[in-house]
C-alpha cells in the first residue's frame, strides 16, 4: 500500500487535495472517482521536500512521545499524518510512513523523505534504532535542534538592528552621490566657482559609483557564485579557505567557538544515543560545517580506532585544541564523558553568547559612526563650494 498526494475538484466543482492510500496510481484514481473527486494532479507522498529544523525538532519530539506511550511506530505516524497540526508536512511524513511499513528504517526513511535530514541525525536515529531507545533518543534529538534554532534565532534578531542602519546608509549614499551633489556641481559650474578638493573628490566618488558600482556588485555576486562552486567541487580547496577563515583577526576567534560548540554538543548526543566513539567523532567533525575541522577528525578517527586517546586525538585538532582536551581527558579519567562534555558545551555556549553579544555591541555603532561620517563628507562637499558662492556673489 502506498499514500499519493492528490489535488482535483469534488462533485461541486470545489477544488480539493489531501492523501489517499492506494496499491496503484490506478487505484487511487478509481477510489477518488468512486468518492466523486476528480484527481486533477496524482504524486507518491513522500518527494524530498524541505524539511526545517524547527519542524523536525517538533516531529521528533511528538513522535517520542507516541513510541513512549506504547504506540506502534506505523501506528504513530498515522496518528502524525492525521494531525491538523502537520499541515504541509503530511506528505511527506506520509511518504515516511511508507517507507517504515515496506521494512525501512527509521533513519533510513527519513533520510531518503528529505535532503534537510542531517548526516548526523540520520546516525544518532541509527544508534537508537539499535540500543532500542528511540523515544529517548529522539526527545533528546528534539531539544539539540531547538537549541540550535535559538541560538541562530537569537543571532538573526541582534543582526536586525545593524541591518537597518547599513541599509539606511546605502539609501542615503544613493540619494546624496546620486541627486544633491550633482545639482550641487551644476550651481556652482553656473556661478564659476572652483570646486574645492572634498568636493571633487565626492563627486569622483559618485561617478564612479555610477558607472562601476552595478558592473562591479555583479562580478562580486558571480564570483562568489563560482568560489562558491569551487569550493564544493574541490575538498583541498576548501580545506585551504577554511583553514585561512580560523587565523582572521575577528571572525576567526567567532569560528573557533562555534566549531567547538557544535562538535561539543553533537559528540554529547550521538554517544548518549549509542554512537561508538570512533563513529561519534567524524560525525561531529562534520557537524561543524568547518571541512579543515572535518578533515582532521576523519584523521583522528582513525588514531582512535588504534588506540590513541580521544583527549590526544582532539588536542591534535587546532580549532578544538584550546581546552575542550583537558574536558575530555577529565571525563576520560572519571568515566562520565558524556557528562563532561554536557558541561564544556554550556561553557562554550556561554563564550558564544558573550562573544556574539560584545561584537554586535560593537557593530551597531560602528555602522552608525560610518554612515554618520559619509553624510558629513557629503555636506561638507556641497556647504563649502555655497559658502565660497555665497562670498564671491557677496564681493
Amino acid at each position: 500500500m502506498q499514500t499519493f498526494e492528490y489535488r482535483g475538484y469534488d462533485a461541486a466543482g470545489r477544488p480539493k487535495r489531501g492523501l489517499i492510500e492506494a496499491l496503484s496510481v490506478k487505484e487511487a484514481r478509481e477510489k477518488l472517482a468512486a468518492e466523486g473527486t476528480l484527481a486533477e494532479r496524482l504524486t507518491a507522498a513522500g518527494r524530498r521536500l524541505r524539511f526545517a529544523a524547527v519542524q523536525r525538532a517538533t516531529v521528533y519530539r511528538e513522535l517520542s512521545a507516541l513510541l513512549g506511550a506504547g504506540v506502534p511506530l506505523v501506528r504513530a505516524f498515522e496518528n502524525l499524518v492525521q494531525s491538523p497540526e502537520t499541515g504541509n508536512l503530511r506528505p511527506l511524513l506520509a511518504g515516511v510512513r511508507d517507507r517504515v511499513r515496506e521494512g525501512a528504517s527509521l533513519a533510513e526513511a527519513f533520510r531518503d523523505a528529505s535532503g534537510s535530514v542531517t548526516l548526523f541525525e540520520t546516525a544518532v536515529i541509527q544508534a537508537a534504532e539499535r540500543s532500542a531507545a528511540v523515544e529517548i533518543t529522539l526527545d533528546r534529538l528534539a531539544s539539540f535542534l531547538e537549541e540550535q534554532e535559538r541560538v541562530r534565532a537569537r543571532i538573526e534578531g541582534a543582526l536586525l538592528y545593524p541591518l537597518i542602519v547599513f541599509t539606511v546608509g546605502i539609501c542615503v549614499a544613493v540619494l546624496m552621490l546620486g541627486l544633491l551633489v550633482p545639482r550641487a556641481k551644476e550651481l556652482l559650474d553656473a556661478g564659476n566657482v572652483p570646486l574645492p578638493a572634498i568636493t571633487r573628490f565626492m563627486i569622483g566618488m559618485g561617478s564612479a559609483l555610477l558607472w562601476f558600482g552595478p558592473a562591479v556588485a555583479a562580478a562580486a555576486v558571480g564570483g562568489a557564485f563560482v568560489l562558491r562552486g569551487r569550493l564544493r567541487r574541490d575538498a583541498d580547496l576548501a580545506v585551504r579557505w577554511d583553514r585561512r577563515l580560523f587565523a582572521l583577526p575577528v571572525w576567526g576567534r567567532g569560528y573557533t567557538i562555534l566549531a567547538e560548540l557544535r562538535f561539543t554538543r553533537t559528540l554529547d548526543l550521538l554517544l548518549r544515543g549509542g554512537v561508538s566513539l570512533i563513529e561519534g567523532l567524524a560525525l561531529a567533525g562534520r557537524a561543524t560545517g568547518c571541512p579543515w575541522v572535518a578533515r582532521l577528525a576523519e584523521q583522528e578517527a582513525d588514531a582512535v580506532r588504534h588506540g590513541s586517546p580521544l583527549s590526544d586525538a582532539v588536542r591534535r585538532i587546532p580549532p578544538l585544541a584550546v581546552s575542550l582536551p583537558g574536558w575530555i581527558q577529565v571525563g576520560e579519567a572519571s568515566g562520565g564523558l558524556e557528562r563532561l562534555l554536557e558541561s564544556a558545551g554550556r561553557r562554550t555556549q556561554d563564550q558564544w553568547e558573550r562573544y556574539v553579544a560584545r561584537c554586535l555591541a560593537l557593530l551597531g555603532p560602528a555602522l552608525i559612526l560610518v554612515v554618520a561620517g559619509f553624510v558629513l563628507l557629503v555636506a561638507l562637499s556641497v556647504l563649502l563650494p555655497v559658502i565660497s558662492l555665497t562670498q564671491t556673489v557677496g564681493r
